[in-house]
């Protein structure tokens, strides 16, 4: 929507991770180097940990794109809560290995002799596991298992782990010591810092092929950093918002009035509550059956959560609002693209028949001009 009107080539803070918008903050470069030199090693495992939205997908997404070694053959799974046998099918899926049998030993007999296959052929197997803290302990040890496929003392397959903070209370269990044993590297993925928000930022709009230097003031980013606690993702969903806000507003600059403004239209999306209230469950506890209905403390508390939704309602009325003004912005100029198109084609028409009528004068006249000579 805002493309053309910042003179962007495409939308720099799309959610859908995109190597070429990787931005290397200290942090996130440290992450990398461990991915690296994993690779080096060709073997053990790597764990990337870190919170919602810290940019551990683009890093995977980032470490693929970026692989120039042939002799690496790579698959990635997004898992959800897998069983160790569902975790062994989806890595035939994801590597396109031929499975005659559905039974465990028959997964597993296939899998290692493509693993075999691949290292006759000089080359080795990554997996990398992304959103890792979904799978149980029983199949985080099934991960550990195939790493046990070894040909003349090199292991056949190597696996990166990525995941949400939990994936560490995992990892940290008492009967995973063998698994511990096995990592080699690990990092902890960080929100960014107020100056790498900026960094950041800038790095994005400079990689969509924005040419204004002052978008956003320094006072701007330091705000954006306040509201979206410096999380790539949250920064990702604010400043598009931004965008499209100075877009409907047609500011040339989006300064500090219209971020905090934008921010209190999205304080549910960038907190993810009722200004931090938390909702009731629908089950009922002792404690809440021994509440009086209508006693002053709850009445007030019923009025907060009915001034909340208003507030949240009234939000969604602004921006439905705007994208109305938005869609008669684009009917006005297209109106008025269509009302210039015909007044050109007015123009040549009259201009065609004018040169019609002196041609037919033209005419007239060396035959008028014949005539009188005869």
């Amino acid at each position: 929507m805002y493309e053309n009107y910042y003179g962007f080539k495409e939308r720099p803070f799309q959610l859908s991770p995109d190597p070429r918008f990787f931005f290397a903050s200290s942090n996130h470069q440290r992450a990398m180097s461990y991915l690296q030199y994993g690779l080096d090693q060709g073997e053990g495992f790597i764990v990337v940990t870190g919170p919602i939205g810290t940019g551990k997908t683009t890093i995977a997404r980032n470490l693929l794109n970026n692989i120039a070694d042939d002799s690496i053959v790579a698959a990635q799974l997004v898992t959800t809560k897998l069983d160790p046998q569902e975790l062994l099918e989806l890595v035939a899926f994801e590597f396109k290995i031929s499975v005659k049998g559905k039974s465990k030993a028959e997964l597993l007999q296939s899998i290692e002799q493509f693993l075999i296959d691949l290292n006759r052929q000089g080359k080795r197997a990554l997996l990398i596991v992304d959103e890792a803290q979904n799978l149980p302990i029983e199949t985080v040890e099934e991960l550990r298992m195939l790493s046990n496929f070894q040909l003349d003392n090199k292991p056949l397959i190597q696996s990166f782990l990525l995941g949400q903070e939990e994936l560490k209370d995992i990892i940290q269990a008492p009967n995973m010591e063998q698994f511990r044993q096995r990592i080699i590297a690990s990092a902890h993925l960080k929100p960014l810092t107020s100056d790498e928000v900026k960094e950041y930022i800038n790095h994005r709009l400079q990689q969509a092929g924005c040419i204004k230097e002052a978008l956003f003031s320094d006072e701007g980013f330091n705000v954006i950093h306040e509201k979206t606690l410096g999380v790539p993702r949250k920064i990702n969903i604010f400043v598009d918002r931004l965008l499209l806000f100075g877009f409907l507003e047609e500011l040339a600059c989006i300064d500090v009035d219209a971020i905090n403004e934008v921010a209190l239209e999205m304080q549910v999306e960038l907190t993810g509550s009722l200004h931090k209230v938390q909702l009731a469950s629908n089950e009922p506890s002792q404690a809440s059956a021994q509440l009086i209905v209508n006693s002053t403390e709850n009445v007030e508390n019923m009025k907060e959560i009915l001034r909340e939704v208003e507030e949240i309602l009234e939000s969604s009325i602004k921006q439905k609002i705007k994208m109305a003004r938005y869609v008669d912005k684009l009917l006005k100029q297209k109106s008025r693209l269509y009302a210039e198109s015909n007044i050109d084609e007015s123009i040549e028409a009259n201009s065609e028949l004018t040169a019609d009528t002196i041609a037919d004068t033209d005419s007239d006249s060396e035959r008028s001009s014949e005539n009188d000579k005869s």
